[in-house]
């Protein structure tokens, strides 16, 4: 693949909305934040057509994405309310099929917009209260039933990565923890736990069991700090390989899925991130 270098720019601009006619249909136009400041959902009145573009997917919205810009997602359950009240009996997403019949529509956009105000609402209720992002993550209530419905099933984003860009907009990059705010290196950090647990092997040997027992969650953390303290250890990388492949391989959001499968495809070749600096 060749990236292009060469774009055309918008030529016309607007701010909240915009109506052109062709032929003897209207298109309205209108701004929402989501995904980008720029997101842009369509509705034709007389065929009483609406298209959402990216704020409506079929799966959880991408609102929280771990390698993009801020997302706004008050806003963006904001806008899917306005287009669940204009009764649209045919809705065409910018990714997945067609809904038709004005209730189905209603609903798909209402439970969408449910999902990002209850995430929204549950974590700045806790970071009101002074809570770390930690606490954050770890006490607001996945709403799981919704999540079963076949148009917002976490296979894309995850609800967790949306919390987390809650507390970014609101809250900073600081997450709460003072030992964070001006850390030792990570490396050294490992090192010091590595050397508290009697070395490499013994951290190993947990990893193993954790492993094991199915606690992907906690394995992980651990042989980060092994590889950490030993960058050079095959048997540390040869593990880390295991473990984020299992992890991966048990992710229904491909975003988490691809970080996981890098992690172990970097081990492979002995090295904690594959674009490493030599």
């Amino acid at each position: 693949m060749s990236w292009p270098d060469e774009f055309r720019y918008p030529d016309v601009t607007y701010q909240d909305q915009l109506t052109f006619q062709q032929g003897d249909l209207h298109f309205e136009l209108h701004h929402t934040l989501g995904e980008t400041e720029d997101a842009t959902w369509t509705w034709v009145p007389e065929r009483k057509l609406l298209a959402p573009g990216d704020l409506f997917i079929w799966a959880v919205p991408n609102a929280g994405n771990p390698q993009k810009v801020q997302r706004w997602v008050g806003e963006w359950a904001a806008g899917l309310r306005e287009m669940a009240a204009l009764g649209a009996e045919l809705m065409l997403p910018g990714h997945g099929y067609p809904i038709f019949g004005a209730q189905r529509i209603q609903t798909a956009l209402q439970d969408t917009a449910d999902l990002l105000d209850t995430l929204e609402s549950q974590t700045l209720a806790l970071m009101n209260t002074g809570a770390s992002l930690d606490t954050v993550l770890h006490e607001v209530q996945i709403p799981e039933a919704a999540l079963e419905k076949p148009y917002l099933r976490p296979v894309y984003d995850h609800p967790q990565f949306i919390i987390r860009n809650v507390w970014r907009l609101y809250g900073g990059w600081y997450e709460g923890e003072p030992d964070h705010l001006l850390p030792a290196p990570r490396r050294d950090q490992a090192s010091e736990w590595v050397r508290m647990a009697g070395g490499l092997q013994p951290v190993l040997d947990r990893v193993a069991a954790l492993r094991d027992s199915g606690d992907l969650r906690m394995a992980c953390h651990l042989v980060e700090y092994a590889v950490l303290a030993e960058p050079e250890s095959a048997d540390a990388h040869a593990l880390r390989q295991d473990v984020y492949e299992k992890r991966a391989n048990e992710q229904t959001s491909s975003m988490a899925r691809g970080v996981f499968s890098f992690a172990s495809v970097s081990s492979g070749v002995g090295k904690r991130d594959g674009f490493e600096r030599e």
